[in-house]
């Protein structure tokens, strides 16, 4: 960009005292009210953490060479970035701002890391995964509205790992997707898979995130459970996970997953259910029915949500699709 076409503020003799409203006034000539707001908000929490913490330059190089480490780790198939979120709790944080659940909706949970647009177009009935070291486990579920009425035509997103607690994209040899399908719920709003049973398993703890956990003296496991996505237009999106009860790390989840209304036990197939659905008798079978939002009541609650928050802040702002901007007289 040209300087000579910009209007920059004069500034110089910057000071802790003067810092912070010389940056913010700079990073405020740009056209998006927005990207002016959030970069108001990141730069003064950046600059009063700093003084707050009086933080040194070492710490600050510390900082910096984590973030580059943190960057250098990703890959096609593996985001260090999102488990940095993750085990921060920001990746919960933000789902629940974004997508708020009014009672007697589905909550929602962590995208997590390995969640991979490669997933095959399956049937009802399929299975999920190939490992023949994992224990069957038959998956039944419906998708319904808040008032009980079934949702057909939602596409819903399916994925889990293998019996070693790994998923497909973490082998290097794989031929393949596996341990993870996409399905449409039918004119019943129902679907249904057949998988495995999830197991614990650690987050990827080789890399930064993993050294950073265990300076913190915090474990890197994940309780049993199976990731789930549901899409449909006019329908709020929704990211979630069933958590089986009873594992040793239900109420450590080391990315802040878990919660209550997601926590599932497995049943032994009855005879009718063995018969319906083609599985032996007394095997595991897990049944769930989800609840989703139209896109319309998830926005006005948001939008609430916002105002009472803001407002609770001292904040001046209006909200601007929904999201807070600067409200300049």
């Amino acid at each position: 960009m040209d300087p000579s076409k910009v209007h920059i503020p004069p500034m110089k003799d910057l000071t802790i005292a003067n810092i912070t409203a010389n940056t913010v006034l700079i990073n405020s000539q740009g056209p998006s009210p927005r990207l002016t707001y959030v970069l108001e908000r990141l730069v003064s929490h950046l600059h009063d953490f700093a003084r707050d913490t009086r933080l040194s330059t070492a710490e600050w190089r510390a900082g910096i060479d984590f973030l580059t480490a943190v960057g250098q780790t990703c890959t096609p198939v593996r985001q260090e970035f999102i488990l940095l979120s993750d085990i921060l709790g920001l990746s919960l944080l933000v789902d629940s701002i974004d997508h708020p659940k009014p009672p007697g909706s589905t909550e929602g949970s962590v995208l997590g890391p390995f969640h991979s647009h490669e997933a095959e177009a399956m049937q009802h009935g399929d299975a999920v995964s190939h490992d023949p070291q994992g224990e069957p486990c038959l998956v039944v579920c419906s998708v319904r509205d808040v008032h009980g009425a079934p949702v057909a035509g939602v596409t819903v997103d399916v994925w889990e790992t293998d019996s070693t607690g790994h998923y497909d994209v973490q082998y290097a040899e794989r031929e393949g997707p596996d341990g993870r399908c996409v399905l449409r719920s039918d004119e019943r709003g129902a679907f249904w898979f057949r998988a495995i049973k999830p197991v614990p398993y650690p987050i990827p703890h080789d890399g930064p995130v993993g050294q950073l956990l265990m300076k913190l003296h915090r474990h890197p496991y994940r309780p049993a459970h199976m990731h789930f996505m549901f899409e449909k237009e006019g329908w709020d999106h929704l990211i979630t996970a069933l958590y089986l009860r009873g594992d040793p790390y239900e109420t450590s989840d080391a990315v802040f997953g878990v919660k209550q209304s997601l926590v599932v036990d497995l049943q032994p197939a009855d005879e009718e259910t063995a018969a319906r659905y083609g599985v032996a008798k007394g095997s595991l079978v897990l049944k769930h029915d989800f609840v989703l939002v139209t896109s319309e009541a998830a926005r006005e609650l948001r939008d609430e949500r916002s105002k009472e928050a803001l407002a609770a802040l001292g904040r001046k702002v209006r909200l601007l699709d929904g999201l807070p901007v600067p409200d300049v007289d």
